[in-house]
């Protein structure tokens, strides 16, 4: 091409948006967009790359939140799924209005070793006391990811934190883990701290379960917090009596709620007790950081994740960039820690054929261990990141 005939672009006027989710076990969802936005800024300082961590209701959801807000962080002692006292903590962002909570950092399968887990007696408690703190700091929003969980209890445990009683049918408090649903015959309301009342509970929750059956909380996920089969079977028919007792009491029927099975039933119990609501959780964080304002005017938007693959397109926040992108015709790529797709995954909608993304590249540049690549992702990253926006800038005729 003559160079005479390139166009002249203002690269001030070039705005590219950076909305990606963290590399599992690697880097933080602000870590992976701050390296692509050097990347970007270390060919040209002009471009205006717009930063907007991602997260999916999981794992990095406090984290994301609180370093796109400015937020801070703060520590609370909770209970673990077994009982044992530890230090977790949560997020709080718009001026301590809206807190943000893993119930992972407090009731979360990682918290326990492998050997011990067993979903018959693990428990949501120290969740409830994350929420309990939020209360008593006077929030008026709470976010809650609940992705991640060792426990299948429908979430009394938290529950019995908030001040809720679960009896038994001689009229004895009921006691922690997923054992004792079965034996739930009354619930009693009285002493549920009322204050929660006044706040708004949004719930971060990816899976479509319902709370109990072959699609439900047991048989699903319980097998990898420990249960055999016997067990499953014993906790779903705790998960039915559960949502009957509910219906009974609160006049509630939450047993085919989409999600309500999520977290060993957990999006059941904050729903029927809490009023709270019920949303994907891509969206919910896309709605939280404002990713849509963003994105109106950019020319670009490059997402990604540790691995893109079959599960992207079931709720994983890559997946809700593309969406959100698609309805503003902006570009959208993703740079990965890995690809595990083929070209029958691209379009996830083969009636209208849609193409969600324009391409995916992972920062693999070379066969790696997986430690090898954990360890190397910060240079490959960069590296990848530099290499894909010399060729974009170049296609632009940017000089």
């Amino acid at each position: 091409m003559d160079k005479n005939n390139k166009k002249n672009f203002d690269t001030k006027k070039i705005k590219i948006v950076v909305a990606c989710d963290k590399y599992k076990g690697s880097l933080k969802a602000i870590e992976v967009c701050s390296i692509i936005k050097k990347a970007i800024n270390d060919i040209n300082k002009n471009v205006n790359v717009v930063l907007n961590p991602m997260a999916d209701g999981g794992e990095g959801t406090v984290d994301t939140l609180v370093e796109s807000y400015g937020g801070k962080y703060i520590d609370v002692y909770v209970l673990n799924p077994l009982g044992e006292e530890i230090k977790s903590y949560f997020g709080l962002i718009e001026n301590g209005n809206t807190a943000v909570i893993e119930m992972s950092l407090a009731s979360g399968l990682a918290l326990i070793p492998k050997e011990k887990r067993n979903p018959l007696i693990t428990t949501t408690y120290g969740t409830g006391q994350l929420i309990l703190k939020a209360i008593e700091l006077g929030c008026k929003k709470i976010i809650i990811g609940i992705g991640g969980s060792a426990t299948n209890d429908a979430g009394i445990g938290a529950l019995q934190a908030l001040g809720v009683k679960f009896y038994d049918k001689n009229g004895l408090e009921v006691g922690f883990g997923g054992a004792e649903l079965i034996k739930i015959n009354k619930i009693d309301v009285n002493n549920l701290d009322q204050r929660i009342r006044n706040i708004e509970i949004f719930v971060a929750c990816d899976v479509n379960n319902s709370l109990y059956g072959v699609n439900g909380a047991a048989y699903v996920y319980a097998p990898q917090k420990g249960a055999d089969k016997e067990m499953v079977k014993f906790l779903d028919k705790g998960l039915r009596n559960f949502s009957e007792i509910v219906k009974i009491y609160l006049n509630k029927d939450v047993a085919n709620l989409k999600g309500s099975g999520a977290a060993g039933g957990l999006g059941a119990g904050l729903v029927a007790f809490l009023d709270a609501k019920l949303k994907p959780g891509a969206d919910l964080i896309i709605e939280a950081t404002g990713l849509e304002n963003k994105i109106i005017d950019a020319d670009l938007i490059v997402t990604g994740e540790g691995s893109v693959d079959n599960q992207t397109f079931y709720g994983k926040s890559a997946f809700g960039v593309a969406r959100t992108g698609l309805k503003y015709n902006i570009p959208v790529i993703t740079i990965n820690g890995c690809i595990n797709l083929d070209d029958k995954n691209i379009k996830i909608d083969n009636k209208s054929n849609t193409n969600y993304f324009t391409a995916h590249f992972d920062i693999i540049k070379k066969p790696l261990t997986l430690n090898e690549a954990i360890e190397n992702a910060k240079d490959n990253l960069y590296f990848t990141a530099t290499q894909i926006f010399k060729f974009y800038f170049s296609c632009i005729n940017y000089k």
